[in-house]
């Protein structure tokens, strides 16, 4: 009779344990994967090639503003850079800097990408995070 107990108690333990698992996966799955809606913002960098004023910074945050769609901007004039966020189904990154370049006195502003060593990269600490392996794990098996 005890061994039949243990035996109901191990496979209840591992029933669970395998719907938890196969619970825990569909989330991930679910949650990574990538979808455009209402909510979704996205962030874009404009590299400035010339000195920035504090007044200009204050010129270049306006104008951007002005852009549809976008959220929030932020222009550091010493490092001369811009970054704002923006909604992908309200407007474009690169239809904003075109804009951007065409309009204000900064002609030769550049949207920054990164490059392929960047991307691949990634942020450090997915790399050892184990919800990244359970998601790089599934996106293989998928």
């Amino acid at each position: 009779m005890k061994e039949r107990k243990w035996k109901k108690i191990a496979l209840w333990a591992t029933g669970t344990f395998v719907a938890l698992t196969a619970v825990l996966a569909i989330h991930i799955w679910w949650v990574m994967k990538p979808r455009i809606d209402a909510h979704t913002e996205v962030m874009a960098r404009i590299d400035l090639h010339q000195p920035v004023r504090p007044g200009d910074a204050e010129a270049i945050q306006a104008w951007l503003y002005e852009a549809k769609g976008v959220r929030h901007v932020l222009v550091n004039p010493t490092s001369r850079i811009a970054v704002f966020s923006f909604s992908p189904l309200e407007n474009d990154a690169n239809r904003i800097v075109a804009g951007f370049t065409t309009h204000t006195a900064y002609r030769h502003a550049t949207r920054y990408l990164p490059g392929a060593a960047a991307l691949s990269g990634g942020c450090p600490a997915a790399a050892t995070n184990l919800t990244y392996r359970v998601y790089a794990f599934l996106k293989r098996i998928l």
